[in-house]
């Protein structure tokens, strides 16, 4: 039985929410998460190479970040528990959304997946008391390619939605986007 996901295409080209087709009865329920076939339909056809898993408490921001070259990452993101608020920023030069940003919410009740390309700064923060969050990518974590943008940019502009963020160091330090190391172009698919 073929179980397909909504897919949404957001504003961002390539940025796509999937909604799975939820199975619900007296025992629990069940969804498919991923699903090779119809991502491939869904204009994806990347494997995923590597699967991260996080848990933070309320007020955590991990991001914004990327991988450059050849080792610029898609990822897949699911929020298992808890809420977060997920962000990305096309830093694909040529974009029609150059510069510009969208956020969900991904949550453990919409069950909702952010695919996010390649060529996108990714981020999140968590909204609940703690949230675990999943997700797989395209590429290996490369130490040597990783990047990243400053939280508050004041030219992005993002309305983080808990005060007094928790961040690490490293995220801390990251630069703003016009003075970011990426080299990404946007091309039509």
């Amino acid at each position: 039985m073929r179980m397909p996901f909504e897919i949404e295409s957001l504003s961002i080209p390539g940025l796509k929410l999937f909604k799975p087709r939820i199975f619900e009865d007296d025992r629990g329920l069940f969804l498919e998460l991923y699903k090779y076939s119809d991502f491939c339909l869904a204009g994806i056809p990347e494997q995923f190479v590597q699967g991260n898993y996080s848990k933070s408490v309320k007020g955590v921001l991990r991001g914004l970040h990327y991988q450059k070259g050849r080792m610029a990452q898609g990822k897949l993101v699911f929020c298992v528990k808890g809420m977060i608020y997920d962000t990305v920023v096309d830093l694909r030069k040529g974009s029609p959304s150059y510069g510009k940003w969208v956020s969900v919410d991904l949550t453990d009740e919409n069950k909702h997946l952010l695919y996010v390309p390649p060529g996108l700064a990714h981020g999140f923060q968590v909204i609940s008391e703690t949230a675990e969050v999943m997700y797989k990518c395209t590429q290996e974590y490369s130490p040597a390619d990783d990047r990243g943008i400053i939280w508050n940019d004041p030219d992005l502009r993002i309305p983080w939605p808990v005060p007094d963020a928790i961040l690490s160091g490293k995220d801390m330090s990251h630069p703003r986007l016009r003075d970011a190391d990426h080299e990404f172009v946007f091309t039509v698919s």
